[in-house]
């Protein structure tokens, strides 16, 4: 099992007391947000729970390729900072509108790649004006806090490797640090689940899953005590 970040020793501490609906997985590019929650959500479904993989992107990713496409450098070349900002705000919004209305209607647990902290965190590791930070809060401020978040923790070294061997986009070190500083920095922080994020897939897996593990067994849902 990979150990929680030594940032946060009590951090297993915080683990939800029933199994949670919603399940967050936050941290800087690289980190492995998608691949965890794609890989929990099924998981749990495997294990009988009725949980779905959701994906709350702020479309970065698809603002600088349709920047590539017009002969941009990037985002903010084609649409300035304040604006790939706001769009990128915008689009996490109903985002995670849709992701709540579906665990609603559907009744499942959400399995949720990203949160709004993820954009209060691109906000300051952008050089954000404070009144924005302010604005989305603001904005947000009518999703609930996810029953666990989970803050995947990796060495920026380690997530600028993997970001290059996917090989569609770049981060600099100098903003992954600062994205990382950004999420210590969040007044969210210290409700976090930290992982240790560096470790292999499996191994990150096995320890979310153990945090999941041990608030279903407080009420008996995990099947292994059926």
């Amino acid at each position: 099992m990979a150990p929680l970040a030594q940032s946060h020793p009590d951090s297993a501490d915080r683990a939800p007391r029933r199994m949670p609906r919603t399940v967050a997985l936050v941290g800087i590019d690289g980190s492995g947000k998608t691949t965890q929650a794609r890989v929990v959500a099924a998981e749990l479904l495997a294990a009988g729970f009725p949980a779905a993989y959701r994906q709350n992107a702020g479309g970065r990713h698809w603002f600088g390729r349709i920047a590539h496409f017009l002969g941009r450098s990037d985002a903010e070349d084609l649409f300035g900072r304040r604006g790939t900002l706001l769009l990128e705000s915008l689009l996490r919004w109903l985002a995670i509108a849709r992701t709540l209305l579906r665990r609603a209607v559907n009744r499942e647990i959400a399995v949720m790649d990203r949160y709004a902290v993820c954009q209060y965190a691109s906000l300051r590791a952008h050089g954000a004006r404070p009144s924005a930070e302010r604005f989305a809060r603001l904005a947000y401020r009518m999703f609930p806090r996810p029953d666990v978040t989970f803050l995947l923790s990796v060495d920026p070294a380690v997530a600028q490797d993997r970001i290059e061997r996917r090989g569609y986009d770049t981060e600099t070190m100098d903003y992954l640090r600062t994205a990382a500083g950004a999420y210590r920095a969040l007044p969210e922080y210290p409700e976090f689940v930290v992982i240790d994020a560096n470790d292999t897939p499996e191994q990150v897996t096995k320890a979310i899953l153990t945090v999941l593990d041990g608030s279903a067994s407080l009420r008996g849902d995990w099947p292994c005590n059926r």
